[in-house]
């Protein structure tokens, strides 16, 4: 029998090649043992809402209201609704062709997109054009879709820091381009080297490759690091003197757990540069309500916005976004809701403002919780985490456990993290997921279990963590590097 289009052997190679840790075989594995009946912590992926987070009521309301306008003609909506959620629910339905059921515009609804402009204008002090902004399904989708305008083929490269977050890695197999890595420094709290970056670039263009592109991630995942501004101007300064587009990943903006390195925008940076860099330098800033204190992450609602990207590319950027036809339109009012909340005098704002820094607060001590936890294990030593949702131990495996994964012919963080799954059920994602430097192991686990359930999660894993210490004979103390 001939093969078929669908047969393994006969699939698209790089679809093949993608690999996206954080739904790995770690995650199958939990999911298996979740149906054999044991209680799995799924702390693998940045899913607040999953892991207890309560959504925000206003944005819920006004979504409710969206998706069910006929309670907007009940003469008693008043008495379940407050007023400010009513009225801004009739905004958002006058902005759509015909309510949530609808397309909308495949940049996202026009009236939504001006809030956006908004929002940023507030938190960067400079204007931003709502047509250079476009809504998308979640800013993993944007991300995609920015990737796939910049790949022209296997010879054209993207600057990717490493550790990574494997959206990147996979994306660029899947288009067929070429991951080219910078390795962030551990020992100086994840900080980024501007000659590894430059030594990156050298080594790609060594073999051949072009680079088009650099990512960076701030904060950042797994790492958890804030950038600061010298950061950030090194960073600006060194893809305009290379001819790079920066693609900014800035999901993590409102999710800042200390207050010596807060978040700045690399739009505003740049702009504040002023001179030719400011407005020559090509930039993509993306953003999401699947993170900070929203966590809507079956919404999937993003947005990027583009800055320096000349008319004629936005219109080709916008022929890849018509491919879809629509982002989802609830979740851009869900964006709506993140980017114009309650306003100090609106009737939900005490609410609102009790809620999202309820959120924070406890998310900064959970912070402080998992690392100190994680640094009080045998061999095991982690950073602070400054920001996003997640702590990145690096875990010393003794030599007998490294040669106990090779026999079972496993990765030997994979090993670790599975036999970490099977005695306590927390599941993880291995660093080697991420990349990491040859002959160091890493885990990646959210912050996000509830904060009351923090100290038996880090004393289930503190206990599973010594005793395989002990097992492997190799615990001999251990320093940070």
């Amino acid at each position: 029998m001939s093969p078929k289009a669908l047969d393994y052997d006969q699939l698209n190679e790089n679809v093949k090649k993608a690999q996206y840790a954080v739904r790995g075989e770690l995650y199958l594995r939990a999911s298996e043992l979740q149906k054999e009946g044991k209680k799995i912590i799924f702390t693998n992926v940045g899913n607040p809402h999953a892991l207890g987070q309560k959504p925000l009521t206003f944005p819920r309301q006004v979504v409710a209201l969206c998706q069910a306008p006929f309670l907007l003609d009940d003469p008693n909506v008043g008495l379940i609704f407050p007023a400010d959620a009513i009225a801004k629910a009739k905004l958002y339905l006058s902005y759509t062709s015909g309510g949530l059921g609808a397309y909308s515009d495949s940049r996202g609804l026009p009236g939504i997109r001006k809030e956006v402009a908004e929002f940023i204008g507030r938190r960067d002090g400079y204007p931003s054009d709502p047509e250079l902004i476009y809504l998308t399904d979640g800013a993993s989708k944007g991300v995609m879709q920015i990737l796939q305008t910049v790949i022209r083929g296997q010879g054209d490269g993207i600057l990717v820091p490493v550790p990574q977050y494997p959206l990147y890695s996979a994306a660029i197999s899947l288009f067929g381009g070429s991951l080219v890595p910078y390795f962030l420094e551990e020992s100086a709290n994840w900080g980024l080297d501007i000659n590894n970056l430059r030594k990156s670039v050298a080594e790609a263009r060594y073999k051949g490759i072009t680079v088009r592109a650099m990512v960076i991630i701030n904060p950042g995942n797994p790492t958890g690091q804030c950038l600061s501004i010298d950061n950030l101007k090194e960073i600006l300064r060194f893809c305009y003197q290379e001819n790079l587009v920066l693609l900014g990943d800035e999901v993590y903006q409102q999710n800042v757990y200390q207050d010596e390195c807060p978040f700045i925008s690399s739009r505003k940076v740049l702009l504040d540069m002023g001179g030719p860099i400011s407005k020559e330098l090509q930039l993509v800033s993306f953003h999401t309500v699947s993170k900070g204190f929203l966590g809507e992450c079956g919404q999937r609602g993003g947005y990027f916005e583009m800055t320096n990207i000349p008319p004629e590319s936005v219109d080709e950027i916008y022929k890849v976004a018509s491919i879809s036809l629509s982002p989802n339109v609830p979740g851009q009012i869900f964006m709506g809701c993140m980017v114009s909340p309650p306003q100090p005098g609106d009737i939900s704002y005490a609410q609102f403002i009790r809620e999202s820094t309820g959120i924070l607060e406890s998310l900064r001590k959970r912070a402080h919780m998992m690392t100190d936890g994680f640094n009080s294990c045998k061999n095991i030593v982690c950073n602070f985490t400054e920001g996003a949702m997640y702590s990145f131990p690096q875990v010393k495996l003794p030599p007998n456990a490294i040669e106990a994964a090779k026999q079972a012919g496993k990765v030997p963080d994979v090993f670790y993290c599975l036999k970490l799954l099977e005695a306590t059920g927390i599941s993880t994602v291995p660093g080697s997921g991420f990349g990491q430097k040859e002959g160091v192991f890493h885990l990646r686990t959210t912050i996000l279990p509830a904060e009351e359930d923090m100290p038996a999660i880090m004393a289930s894993f503190k206990k599973f963590n010594d005793a395989f210490m002990d097992q492997y004979e190799g615990y001999s103390g251990y320093s940070r590097m």
